[in-house]
């Protein structure tokens, strides 16, 4: 197993380099893969950011004997080359069968015209890394904010991501797993902090996950 971990900081400044990349504050990446040595089973790679990386265990081991599950958690977002550049060379390392993919948590600095300009560009870079592998892209979750957990300003940003995402993906036929129509109406699904899901979110996103995962293994055969 290898990872790499680091902090989460999601709504500092950004500030551009000279080559107009917008960074964070503090940005890491974390890559896991298990099972690095064996085949016998269907690999499926989850992309994404912190909220990807917390319902990872569960869909891991609703899995487990029927896949071999990894995840690139970053803090990279479109636009940013960085991004992919960290999926080539996940997708360097292993044949991937399933790929769950998600992006727009992070990149706040990016307007919403650079992220529709860099959609495109994610998805041909998976798609030329793995060829083979069935493709999911996963909706954005909602923020939200105050003691109610009411939806967010930044909420309004998320939606129009998300049309972007969609009408990309409904162009080139991958299929979406709905995380954002899943939790919207569900406050309980989130944490105090508005943007990580709660213990009853993550259950719920994970088991949202799977059936959607599962149905593209059987595509896959």
């Amino acid at each position: 197993m290898a990872v790499l971990t680091g902090l989460v900081n999601w709504f500092g400044n950004f500030p551009a380099r000279g080559d107009e990349t917008k960074r964070e504050g503090i940005e890491w990446c974390d890559v896991w893969m298990t099972h690095g040595n064996e085949q016998a089973l269907p690999r499926v790679l989850l992309i994404g950011d912190s909220v990807t990386r917390a319902y990872y265990g569960q869909v891991e081991k609703k899995l487990e004997g029927k896949a071999y599950v990894g995840r690139l958690a970053t803090s990279k977002c479109l636009g940013d080359p960085a991004l992919l550049e960290e999926i080539t060379t996940v997708l360097k390392q292993y044949h991937f069968d399933v790929i769950h993919f998600n992006n727009g948590l992070h990149g706040w600095g990016y307007s919403e015209e650079e992220y529709a300009k860099a959609f495109p560009d994610l998805v041909a870079t998976i798609q030329h890394g793995a060829p083979e592998a069935k493709l999911i892209w996963a909706t954005t979750t909602p923020v939200r904010e105050g003691k109610e957990l009411k939806l967010a300003a930044q909420t309004e940003r998320v939606r129009a991501r998300n049309k972007i995402a969609l009408a990309n993906c409904a162009e080139r036929k991958i299929p979406v797993d709905d995380l954002f129509g899943l939790v919207v109406e569900h406050p309980e699904y989130s944490s105090a902090d508005g943007v990580h899901a709660s213990a009853t979110g993550i259950t719920a996103e994970a088991a949202q996950v799977v059936e959607v995962i599962e149905r593209r293994l059987k595509e896959a055969k």
